[in-house]
């Protein structure tokens, strides 16, 4: 059968440069245009760019929590012991503050697929630094580690407007719920097998841990192999001219999102969404290793553990929304982080509690049934996080107005981040408090839930239909 014959085969928009009567399409035009794609199963792109973002996630999460592990129990020149995650976390978030804002205007000024297809090259680049700083560990210590996290801040940085700004502009509007229960589930899956890997890595060769760079670069370029499947789209807008404002905010973007006031407020709960995200990856660390004491690779599967949860509860809400934003699975999926959170704290009281009164528990046999009860509480946590996070990543998506995706994804970006390092501070500053006070790790997961109680409460929008 000929090429031209295959019915699967895309338009040729997707193999050929797009022309500049492309850019000047309107928005309805474009959408019958995405009627002749071919169905998402069967789309080349779409999987594409689901292995690429899948490859990227694992890569970022091996790094990322082989650094975190080694922060929870990072000890100075003088023998101290310090819990340094909240810097780490600090550090690999700032790039996300500098850089989000040119990265969306790069995003919307240039082909996105060329922006992501560069910023996986950039990737093999930051893994291979990567692979140096684990191996000159013993003689720099952290700060190559850092200065490696900050790299691969600043590579997501740009990759993520590009990434999420070109799935409304490669699928049709009512496959986006879909199109993002897939790719947050594969996402999350990466992030389980991804703090495994680095679990296991840490407990196997924490003397040789440049390993894992290693096994990271090859990764790399096979997500740089899967970026090229990605069909090709014409710029946003193409003569968007560089001013102060894309290094922050645009200020016709801004005007938007104040004047829609929905948009606004979905970004400020994306953002409590991620402040308290980042917090609880941290405070997992902490309770596995310090109050549990279970070690490296069984603290890690607790992060799984929420991953699980994440993929099965993206894929659920992508396919109860059926073509609309389904707001009412988001309130459902708030109500159900705050649970899950008291009772990861509930399974894991202070000592002095376990050994007066429920001295049964204080044991072996009562530490691995805490760490049962504690696993199952964080698969639950991870589904609800999966029913919060689809609806509102697809009205984000579909709600800005096409010549401004990339930017207000840059702009969501920029504010998440904002929050992820408010949390690295907020922990940074809790956790020498709660040692002082003599309270548990798992105290901090009460924090959290007080912190996303107020978006589930408070937070209430309509439902929305997709066209």
């Amino acid at each position: 059968m000929h090429e031209a014959d295959n019915p699967n085969r895309s338009p040729d928009l997707a193999s050929s440069a797009p022309s500049p009567d492309d850019a000047r399409m309107t928005h309805g035009q474009r959408e019958q245009e995405k009627e002749h794609l071919p169905p998402l199963n069967v789309d080349r792109a779409f999987w594409g760019m689901t292995a690429t973002q899948f490859l990227g996630a694992f890569n970022d999460n091996v790094y990322k929590q082989l650094v975190l592990l080694l922060a929870v129990t990072a000890t100075s020149s003088s023998g101290e012991s310090y819990d340094l995650q909240g810097p780490g976390m600090v550090v690999f978030a700032l790039p996300f503050l500098l850089f989000s804002g040119i990265a969306g205007y790069y995003s919307e000024r240039n082909n996105k697929r060329t922006v992501i297809v560069l910023c996986k090259v950039a990737e093999i680049v930051v893994m291979a630094a990567g692979v140096l700083a684990f191996f000159f560990y013993p003689v720099t210590g952290f700060a190559g580690l850092l200065a490696v996290l900050f790299l691969m801040g600043t590579q997501s940085a740009f990759f993520g407007p590009g990434k999420y700004g070109i799935l409304p502009e490669l699928f049709r509007q009512r496959d986006l719920p879909q199109t993002n229960g897939v790719i947050l589930m594969t996402t999350f899956l990466a992030i389980i097998f991804g703090s495994a890997f680095a679990g296991l890595l840490m407990e196997h060769f924490v003397a040789r841990i440049w390993i894992a760079g290693m096994a990271c670069v090859v990764i790399a370029v096979a997500g740089t192999g899967t970026s090229l499947m990605v069909r090709r789209t014409p710029p946003a807008k193409a003569d968007l001219r560089l001013t102060l404002s894309a290094f922050v905010v645009p200020g016709d973007v801004w005007r938007g999102m104040r004047a829609d006031h929905a948009l606004l407020w979905a970004l400020l709960a994306s953002c409590m969404f991620w402040l308290v995200g980042a917090v609880v990856q941290m405070s997992i660390n902490a309770l596995g290793i310090k109050q549990l004491g279970v070690g490296e690779l069984r603290t890690s599967l607790l992060v799984t553990g929420v991953g699980v949860g994440i993929a099965v509860g993206a894929m659920l809400a992508g396919r109860l929304s059926r073509g609309q934003v389904n707001f009412t699975i988001m309130r459902i999926g708030a109500w159900g982080i705050v649970g899950t959170l008291l009772l990861v704290a509930v399974f894991n009281p202070p000592s002095e509690l376990l050994s007066q009164d429920f001295s049964w528990l204080s044991g072996p046999r009562g530490m691995w049934l805490r760490y049962g009860a504690t696993m199952a509480a964080l698969v639950a946590a991870g589904g609800s996080t999966g029913l919060f996070a689809v609806p509102l990543q697809v009205f984000l998506q579909s709600r800005a107005p096409h010549d401004q995706k990339g930017r207000v994804i840059a702009t969501m970006n920029l504010a998440n981040w904002i929050a992820i390092i408010v949390g690295g501070v907020l922990y940074s500053a809790c956790s020498p408090l709660l040692e002082w006070l003599s309270w548990p790790a798992s105290t901090m997961f009460v924090i959290t839930a007080m912190l996303m109680a107020p978006v589930a409460a408070l937070y209430r929008p309509r439902n929305e239909s997709l066209p």
